[in-house]
């Protein structure tokens, strides 16, 4: 069955592979580290009570100051250059954003969430893991990124799931302004049931719906099908109960900055429905749908073997087109 590559989007929380140990997975209260940060380092650090989250911050050869993004990756063990674990290679996807920014003038840093590559070790248990922790962490790098007097504005842009812990950051932090990447416009359950319905048999289907209803509930459930554990382990359950309370299109009404909205039309994980959502709780934002580009940013048919690979293949360049839009978009933006 070939679910996995259509319920990417959820698939393993951050936490995939981590060790078992005791809980102690705490929301982030970070000391920050000096208001200077190292350009075109790959060892920027938050420190957490679980532990240190690394980033990379890459700059512009023009002097600064420069606009600044900060850049979210998407859900499951997914890395700062927005490659995830279990994929036959990487696709290079914020990596290739945040190069192509530095060429526009503007500065990025990313990050690699707990659980996953630099910030592996922030990651002890699973099961103690909820989406508002992964929210304060994005939070916690904003403010650090205000310590830096070269930055002139600050903009955070989430891809996928980090769309809406971008929302989230951009709020706690009080970001200058926000971007989503392919975001969802509706809540993780409610997308989660439209994935499964189309990619599943209709009897898992609606295993999963009676599932998914007693996590909205905030219960969780003893007995999974084989077919679903990677979804819905007992493990993981926590942190979707904490997920599933969130509609991204009220949260995004939320907000008070500048807003940008970026759509492709070829991703078969979020649909351009999702940016019309998103576009219609805050209709004074800003949004691109680009013709062609897929849910990891690349000019990509719709063809399913297509697709695929492209998840994997790094030679790939990001669609021009973001480019284009994110750069006209933080570029215009005040400067501090």
């Amino acid at each position: 069955m070939r679910l996995a590559l259509g319920a990417m989007i959820f698939v393993a929380t951050a936490g995939s592979g981590c060790a078992t140990q005791p809980p102690r997975v705490a929301s982030t209260t970070a000391s920050l580290t000096a208001s200077s940060m190292a350009c075109n380092s790959d060892s920027l650090h938050v420190s957490t009570p679980a532990g240190p989250l690394q980033g990379s911050l890459l700059c512009p050869s023009s002097p600064a100051p420069w606009p600044a993004v900060l850049l979210i990756s998407g859900s499951g063990p997914t890395d700062r250059n927005g490659n995830t674990v279990g994929l036959p290679g990487p696709n290079n996807s914020l990596k290739l954003l945040a190069e192509a920014l530095a060429q526009r003038g503007i500065a990025s840093v990313r990050y690699d969430k707990r659980g996953v590559g630099g910030s592996r070790g922030a990651l002890t248990s699973e099961v103690a893991l909820r989406f508002d922790m992964l929210a304060d962490d994005a939070a916690q790098w904003v403010r650090q990124m205000r310590l830096d007097h070269r930055f002139s504005s600050i903009t955070v842009a989430g891809h996928s799931e980090g769309s809406l812990l971008g929302m989230l950051a951009t709020e706690r932090a009080k970001a200058d302004a926000y971007i989503s990447l392919e975001g969802p416009g509706r809540s993780a359950m409610t997308v989660l049931h439209e994935q499964l319905t189309a990619r599943a048999p209709a009897a898992l289907a609606q295993q999963s719906d009676r599932i998914m209803a007693e996590l909205s509930a905030g219960r969780t459930v003893d007995s999974v099908p084989p077919e679903l554990a990677a979804l819905f382990r007992p493990s993981v359950q926590p942190y979707l109960i904490s997920w599933f309370k969130y509609d991204p299109a009220q949260e995004l009404a939320k907000l008070t900055v500048p807003v940008l909205i970026v759509q492709g039309t070829t991703d078969i994980q979020v649909s351009v429905q999702d940016a019309h959502n998103l576009s219609t709780a805050v209709p004074r934002a800003q949004a691109v749908i680009i013709d062609g580009m897929n849910h990891v940013l690349k000019l990509v048919p719709p063809d399913m073997n297509a697709q695929m690979k492209s998840y994997s293949d790094p030679s790939l360049p990001v669609a021009p087109q973001l480019v284009d839009a994110v750069a006209t978009f933080v570029n215009g933006l005040p400067r501090r």
